[in-house]
C-alpha cells in the first residue's frame, strides 16, 4: 500500500510540473525519450537474462513501451491540444480501462472492480470538470488512447509479475521494462520530434532528470511491486488519487480555481469507492474461505 500512496504523491506533482515548466517549452517526443533513457540507465547495469523465460523478457519490453513509451509520448501531445482542466477531466477515465481491461483477461466479469472504478471516476470528474473549449475531441481520443495503453501496460506487468514470481528482485527486471521503453520512445522522437524545441533553460533540464530518475525510474518500480501487493480494484483507484493530490500541490505553488466544496465532493466519492474495494475483496476471501 505504501508503494502505491508514494508514486500517487510523485506523480501528482509530477504532471503540475511537467505542465508549468515544460509543456509548451520542450518538445514531448524529447521529454519522453529522455526521460525512459534516464530510467533504462538507472536498471540496465543491475539487469540479467540468464534464467529468465523469453516470455517474461517479451513482456516486460511490452509493458515498458505501453506504460511509458506510448503513453507518454500521447499525453505530452495532448498537451498542445487541451487546456490543463480538460486533459485532468480526461484522465480521470483511466481506472474504467483497467477494470476492463483485467477483465476481458480474465474473461469474466467483476462487477465490484468496474463498480469502484466508476466511483473513482466520478469522484474526479466531480473535482476537474470545466467547460470544454477550443479543438478538444482530437486531443480527447488522443489522451485515451494514452489512457488505455497506461492501463493496459500496469494490468499486464502486475499479472506477468505474478504469474510468472520470478526469483530475481524488481531491480534486475527493470531494465528490460525500460529498454522496451526507450526503443519506443527513440523511434517517436526519430520520425516526429522537432529538434528545434529543445531545453534551453537549466529549470528545464534538471526537470527532465528529476523526472527520470525519480517519477520514472523510481515511480514505475514502486507502482509495479505495489500493484503486485494490492488488488486490481485497488490499482484502479490508486490511478485515482493523484486527481485530489496534484490538485493540492498544484493550489499550493501555482494556485487553482477549483472551489474547495467540488475537491470535498470529488475525494467523498473516491472514498467511497475505497470502501467498495474493500467490501468486494471481504466477500471473495469470504467466498474463497
Amino acid at each position: 500500500m505504501w508503494y502505491m500512496l508514494v508514486v500517487t504523491l510523485l506523480w501528482g506533482s509530477s504532471f503540475s510540473l511537467t505542465g508549468h515548466i515544460l509543456a509548451g517549452h520542450v518538445d514531448g517526443f524529447f521529454s519522453v525519450f529522455i526521460r525512459t533513457l534516464i530510467a533504462a540507465i538507472v536498471f540496465v547495469p543491475m539487469m540479467t537474462w540468464r534464467g529468465l523465460p523469453a516470455r517474461l523478457i517479451a513482456g516486460l519490453w511490452l509493458c515498458g513501451a505501453l506504460q511509458f513509451g506510448i503513453t507518454y509520448a500521447l499525453a505530452y501531445q495532448s498537451f498542445r491540444l487541451l487546456t490543463v482542466p480538460e486533459m485532468l477531466l480526461f484522465t480521470t477515465l483511466t481506472p474504467l480501462y483497467i477494470g476492463l481491461i483485467n477483465n476481458a483477461l480474465d474473461r469474466r466479469f467483476n462487477p465490484w472492480t468496474l463498480l469502484a472504478a466508476a466511483f473513482a471516476v466520478s469522484g474526479g470528474m466531480v473535482i476537474h470538470y470545466h467547460g470544454l473549449t477550443g479543438d478538444f475531441w482530437r486531443g480527447f481520443w488522443i489522451l485515451q488512447l494514452a489512457n488505455a495503453t497506461f492501463a493496459a501496460g500496469q494490468v499486464i506487468c502486475r499479472r506477468l509479475l505474478l504469474a510468472r514470481r520470478p526469483d530475481l528482485s524488481m531491480p534486475k527486471l527493470f531494465g528490460h521494462f525500460f529498454l522496451g521503453a526507450v526503443l519506443i520512445s527513440a523511434l517517436l522522437y526519430l520520425f516526429f520530434g522537432h529538434s528545434d524545441q529543445l531545453p534551453q533553460t537549466p529549470l528545464q533540464w534538471g526537470l527532465l532528470v528529476y523526472l527520470g530518475l525519480v517519477a520514472t525510474a523510481l515511480g514505475s518500480l514502486w507502482l509495479a511491486k505495489g500493484s503486485t501487493l494490492v488488488s486490481v480494484t485497488a490499482l484502479a483507484i490508486f490511478n485515482e488519487l493523484h486527481v485530489p493530490i496534484g490538485l493540492i500541490i498544484n493550489l499550493l505553488f501555482w494556485g487553482s480555481d477549483v472551489s474547495v466544496l467540488r475537491l470535498l465532493a470529488g475525494c467523498a466519492l473516491i472514498a467511497v469507492a475505497v470502501g467498495i474495494n474493500y467490501l468486494g475483496a471481504t466477500r471473495r476471501a469470504a467466498q474463497h474461505a
